[in-house]
């Protein structure tokens, strides 16, 4: 799985054994927060967790995962996929399973949102998995397609660490913007109604989003650390993790500013957060949805695929992460003939595969890329 990618065969036993080494991947993760709660989970959902109810699901996902690897050995199938998988529940056994006892902590620790890592990804796999099967775009595209481990490894790193992230984040917004806070203005914003609070906070944050994407792709040095993001050739579910990790700390720091200035309502910001969230995996997804004029007035997959295109007419185009309406009001939407883009990455292709590398390459890069191939 580290190096191969393509369709998954039936009657090669090779899904049953993803499904049980992803479940028992999870449950060894579980297993490890039950162990170390002040510092692999996350303390705004501690609060909310029914720790009978996480057992329960853990041992229902170590009986599954274990019967179906088992399985899969006797049957000689996929049999190096599911052995790992059998040995990681093994292992989760051998750590107390679903049985740990959760011991008294300290709450102020230094933390990896590990919890917030196991629910994202069970999540946005059952979720944008199913959305890409059901309304497809490019329906020969696999699951496993071409440079998934890459914007997997993405995946772990950046949310693994968003709890450092967001502490990092945070310490500079606090730092840097306490001389503009105005009581006044805060408690308008905080009068408001619910939905319109929701509405000012999600155009605050897509402005602030757009003049900050812009910036990444007309200063050179920006795009050093944009272009990683720009080279992912597939569009699905996944390809929106791969982000440098700078670029995710200047991004986080830009947008929350004005958020912490303007001392919006917790509630507004939990909802913003579930928006946001849902909103970059879901437009950066392989479906065909364009949701008819809506589409002028929100951000899509339709849209943001077109920002991802090596299309000269699109290069530079379509910033917006929320409201597409901006990219009008700005001249910066893309106009073209086509419904769809046909190719996706950097033009010229000239970003390295490989998480590493790919941190690695906006301090590496020296020169000027290469120019496009010529076209046929």
């Amino acid at each position: 799985m580290s190096e191969s990618h393509g369709e998954l065969r039936l009657g090669t036993g090779l899904t049953t054994a993803i499904v049980a080494l992803v479940l028992a991947i999870l449950c060894f993760l579980g297993v490890l927060a039950f162990h170390f709660p002040a510092y692999l989970t996350t303390p705004e959902l501690r609060k909310a967790y029914n720790v009978e109810t996480v057992r329960a699901i853990m041992f229902t996902a170590m009986v599954v995962s274990g019967g179906a690897s088992l399985a899969c050995i006797i049957l000689n199938r996929a049999r190096w996929v599911a052995t790992t998988a059998f040995a990681l529940v093994a292992v989760t056994a051998l750590l107390g399973g679903h049985k740990v006892p959760v011991q008294e902590y300290a709450a102020n620790t230094p933390y990896i949102g590990l919890d917030w890592f196991i629910l994202d990804l069970l999540g946005s796999t059952l979720i944008f998995i199913f959305i890409e099967k059901l309304f497809p775009l490019y329906r020969k595209q696999p699951v496993f397609r071409a440079e998934w481990q890459t914007d997997f490894h993405h995946f772990l790193v950046n949310h693994l660490i968003v709890g450092f992230i967001l502490l990092a984040t945070n310490k500079l917004v606090h730092t840097g913007f306490d001389w503009a806070i105005s009581t006044t203005l805060q408690e308008w914003v905080r009068a408001q109604p619910f939905w319109l609070e929701l509405i000012l906070i999600l155009l605050v944050a897509d402005l602030v989003q757009y003049w900050t994407h812009r910036a990444y792709h007309e200063v050179p040095v920006l795009w050093r650390l944009h272009a990683v993001h720009h080279s992912a050739k597939s569009m699905d579910w996944l390809a929106g993790s791969r982000q440098h990790i700078l670029e995710l700390i200047l991004t986080r720091s830009l947008i929350l500013a004005p958020i912490y200035v303007l001392g919006f309502d917790k509630s507004v910001i939990d909802a913003y957060i579930i928006i946001v969230g849902f909103q970059a995996v879901f437009n950066h997804a392989n479906v065909s949805v364009r949701l008819g004029p809506l589409r002028y007035v929100i951000v899509t997959p339709n849209f943001h695929h077109w920002h991802h295109s090596q299309d000269k007419a699109a290069l530079d185009r379509n910033y917006a992460a929320h409201f597409a309406f901006i990219d009008y009001l700005f001249g910066t939407a893309v106009r073209s003939d086509q419904e769809w883009p046909e190719r996706y990455g950097v033009l010229g292709d000239y970003v390295p595969n490989g998480f590493l590398k790919q941190q690695a390459f906006p301090f590496t890069w020296d020169s000027e890329p290469p120019p496009p191939p010529p076209k046929a």
